[in-house]
């Protein structure tokens, strides 16, 4: 059987506006659609999703289910509500809409109460609505929360540096976070189009050999090294060669978090639009005066032209 070529899972299909394979949030660019909705998994969504997505989703649920009930507290009628301001329409409403809150969060002050069998009835349903809503939105919160994560910063550009007798491409990263990341590994792949075998134009993978492809530790920053040597894939390319190959690297870097006592992972690309050429990266941590490290975790992307660039 002929040997299959290297595929990371990313497809070697192309199309001319094919975006790049991985955004800047680690996110792959990906849409799916026709899925059976009984197959969707709303959990794996609403614990992935961002967290503006979520509290905006969550507020909307909680103010559309409190209009569906005070609509139904009005039309079963607004006196069945002992203590509801009835001097408008409006705050008939508004009554209704605040009741409706105070029965789905249990809290109860006591101020408006239901009369009546109906309007009862709709309170107790409400109640028991609540109580599994909130129940369901605190284990959201909790998944969310204890979800381990590796909140890996990369620098902004990678840089093509004099290295040893030659060159290299270099990007730095480091952690946001104060927990300890332990045993990391990285992994870049360099995908070109170009052109195949049966003429068309086609996606090409291939691993980059790295310096130091892993680290102990990750207290301060880890620049990660590619030499452009005669074995490199990269060797001789010139900017324009990069960009007429729609050069993308793939970053996916492994650790064990020590905190969670888990692996995570981090995800990663760099565009041919985001090398800089003959740079090189600054110091971004320091020595205080009493003897401790200190990172300066904004400067890990900072990076000067070197002289005569």
């Amino acid at each position: 059987m002929k040997q299959p070529t290297f595929d990371p899972g990313l497809t070697q299909q192309y199309g001319h506006r094919l975006r790049r394979a991985i955004n800047p949030d680690g996110s792959f660019n990906v849409r799916r659609e026709g899925l059976d909705l009984r197959n969707a998994n709303y959990y794996l969504n609403l614990v992935s999703m961002s967290w503006p997505r979520f509290l905006g989703l969550l507020l909307t649920a909680y103010f559309l289910v409190n209009c569906l009930f005070a609509v139904l507290y009005y039309a079963a009628g607004i006196e069945h509500l002992k203590g509801a301001d009835m001097s408008s329409p409006l705050m008939e409403f508004a009554s209704a809409f605040f009741f409706s809150g105070h029965t789905l969060t249990t809290v109860g002050y006591g101020n408006v109460t239901p009369d009546g069998l109906l309007a009862n009835t709709i309170s107790s349903i409400e109640a028991m609505t609540g109580l599994l809503g909130f129940a369901i939105a605190t284990g959201l919160l909790y998944g969310r929360f204890s979800k381990p994560t590796a909140r890996l910063l990369f620098s902004e550009k990678m840089l093509v540096v004099p290295y040893q007798d030659g060159m290299s491409l270099q990007f730095r990263i480091a952690n946001k976070r104060s927990n300890v990341l332990m045993e990391l590994e990285a992994t870049v792949t360099l995908m070109t189009v170009e052109v195949g075998e049966n003429g068309a134009l086609q996606r090409k993978f291939k691993e980059l050999k790295l310096e130091r492809p892993k680290v102990l530790f990750l207290p301060l920053t880890w620049t990660i090294v590619h030499p452009i040597d005669p074995e490199s894939p990269l060797y001789g390319k010139t900017e324009e060669d990069l960009r007429n190959l729609q050069m993308e690297l793939i970053i996916l870097i492994k650790c064990f978090d020590d905190t969670f006592g888990q692996t995570v992972h981090a995800r990663y690309s760099f565009p041919h639009s985001d090398i800089v050429w003959n740079a090189r990266f600054e110091q971004a941590f320091e020595i205080a005066d009493t003897g401790d490290l200190v990172l300066r975790v904004d400067r890990v992307g900072r990076y000067k032209k070197l002289a005569g660039a």
